[in-house]
């Protein structure tokens, strides 16, 4: 991932957050790294990077961590509109959630996540999940926007 490519985690538990913020530090990113705690907040502000790049967003790279439980617009419905735009398609999404049921799951892939991860009550294997996600985005390369 270019070192310009911001992260955008949508979840709304801010120790989610924190936790999955600092295994991607310690896995080596040194990219911006985004908290966007509901639905609508994350349509919003990705619907300002599909204008002109400016100051405040002239990263054309971006990955989304999007949480399937999240206020306001529910995860599934950010994805949908998400992967409905011709211009953030090109957006990989990690759906990261708790919920393993497989209905939810094969709808989110249908919908065009990259990948699923369900959130285990154990948070070292979604800590360690987390850093290999880290590590990976230091070698892919991450499609622009534009």
């Amino acid at each position: 991932m270019n070192k310009d490519g911001v992260i955008l985690i949508a979840e709304q538990d801010h120790k989610h957050f924190d936790m999955m913020k600092q295994s991607l530090l310690r896995s080596g990113v040194s990219n911006k790294i985004l908290h966007l705690a509901d639905g609508r907040r994350t349509l919003d502000f990705l619907s300002d990077v599909t204008q002109p790049p400016d100051g405040e967003h002239k990263s054309r790279q971006y990955i989304l961590f999007l949480d399937v439980d999240l206020p306001e617009v529910g995860g599934m419905e950010v994805l949908e509109k998400i992967k409905a735009d011709e211009k953030l398609s090109k957006v990989p999404i990690i759906m990261l959630t708790a919920t393993d049921d497989p209905q939810t799951i094969d709808r989110c892939y249908e919908l065009g996540c990259s990948t699923y991860m369900v959130k285990l009550a154990e948070n070292d294997d979604l800590e360690e999940s987390i850093k290999k996600i880290g590590h990976f985005l230091s070698v892919v390369e991450i499609a622009s926007i534009e």
